[in-house]
């Protein structure tokens, strides 16, 4: 509560009967202007913060019997940290629009991938049941645009096939985050196809 409210808040109350209030906290002032309104006083930690330990803003789901409470996805900020894996690395161009199709997947649902090529999207595939359907997706909607384009995928390839299919569509180059069981066959797929690839080290997600 700020310093000017209070004392106007709890005033304000008086004109209407309340039965109880419940707020993270109260200034000293405003708690004897309160109990004389004969009002129930909670103090209740907001759950968001309560559940993630964080006093920021969070990304709330419905989600069946409940609610999901996650952090943001705040991973643009980690773009200092991307890692070249392959052989070869990233032309200037490249690296320029696996950014910026980076920043793109974030809104893609997941499972989720973006085609760009000279910093416009030519291809999207979301919300597919599997990664290689995703790919198979944006690479159809990109047609030939999908050449020379590069690609970036929300989350890992589990298997090599949605990077193949990318190679076979002319996809240049690829930026995902990494982590699976199986980086380094993705690592030796993508050198196999001469495409340069950057791990994130950090997924996206909207579900």
């Amino acid at each position: 509560m700020r310093r000017s409210s209070r004392r106007t808040t709890p005033r304000a109350l008086q004109d209407t009967f309340y039965e109880a209030i419940v707020a993270p906290d109260y200034a000293e002032e405003a708690l004897p202007i309160l109990k004389r309104q004969d009002i129930e006083i909670f103090r209740a930690e907001p759950a968001a913060r309560a559940r993630t330990g964080r006093s920021g803003p969070v990304d709330l789901r419905r989600i069946a019997g409940g609610i999901l409470v996650q952090t943001p996805d705040d991973s643009v900020s980690q773009e200092g940290n991307f890692k070249a894996v392959t052989e070869r690395h990233p032309t200037l161009e490249e690296l320029s629009d696996l950014i910026f199709a980076w920043r793109c997947v974030r809104h893609v649902s997941s499972s989720g991938i973006v085609l760009a090529k000279d910093l416009t999207t030519v291809g999207i595939g979301p919300g597919q049941v599997s990664r290689v359907a995703a790919v198979e997706t944006a690479t159809r909607k990109a047609g030939e645009n999908a050449r020379l384009s590069v690609m970036a995928s929300d989350a890992y390839f589990p298997f090599p096939d949605g990077i193949e299919v990318a190679a076979r569509a002319g996809v240049t180059a690829l930026i995902q985050p990494g982590g699976s069981v199986r980086d380094q066959m993705m690592i030796e797929t993508a050198d196999r196809y001469r495409m340069a690839m950057l791990f994130t080290g950090r997924r996206h997600f909207k579900h």
